[in-house]
């Protein structure tokens, strides 16, 4: 039931656009594979072959530090409406820091709400679409602004000394790179 593509095309999309929730996996080539969801308004189709997400701070820095060691990612959007779909896209993907030239290019299509940490940039190699049959149907989700306002709380000396401590090394010890000077 697996069909694949070489890009995204109009249909596939308008069905990223319509989605609240994706999912990120990465993997250095030694430890743990890390898999991430998110959501708020953060995942943009640049065009057919490329797409950005704005990463939020979070508990750790996974996928900055795998694609430091190996640049493969893999992003999945799942249907929980009546009509079932999921799309993978497969690529490699770059970090892009607030600090770094190309970040003034890629994240103005985004409002950088606080705790707004990096930009990863996927270059495209394959699409795959599947049934998603077994996807429980929700009839709706609500986004949280749990993170927003936790971010906004702690300002940005406060996130600063956040990604200080917990966001400059993967849990398997791979550097983030993340407070580094520009690249």
């Amino acid at each position: 039931m697996a069909t694949f593509y070489d890009a995204l095309d109009e249909k596939l999309t308008e069905f990223i656009k319509a989605q609240q929730v994706f999912f990120t996996a990465s993997a250095a080539p030694t430890g743990r594979i890390n898999l991430s969801p998110k959501g708020m308004d953060t995942f943009r189709c640049i065009n057919n072959k490329q797409v950005i997400y704005l990463d939020l701070t979070g508990s750790g820095n996974e996928t900055a530090a795998h694609l430091a060691q190996d640049s493969r990612i893999t992003l999945m959007f799942c249907s929980f409406a009546k009509q079932p779909l999921i799309l993978r896209i497969y690529g490699t993907g770059q970090v892009i820091r607030p600090n770094d030239v190309a970040w003034g290019q890629y994240s103005s299509p985004f409002d950088l709400v606080a705790g707004a940490r990096q930009l990863i940039l996927i270059d495209i190699y394959s699409v795959q679409t599947s049934c998603g049959y077994a996807v429980p149907i929700s009839d709706g989700l609500t986004e949280r602004d749990t993170l927003k306002r936790w971010a906004e709380n702690k300002g940005e000396a406060g996130i600063k000394a956040y990604w200080q401590e917990k966001n400059q090394i993967s849990i398997d010890g791979f550097k983030t790179h993340l407070l580094e000077d520009e690249s």
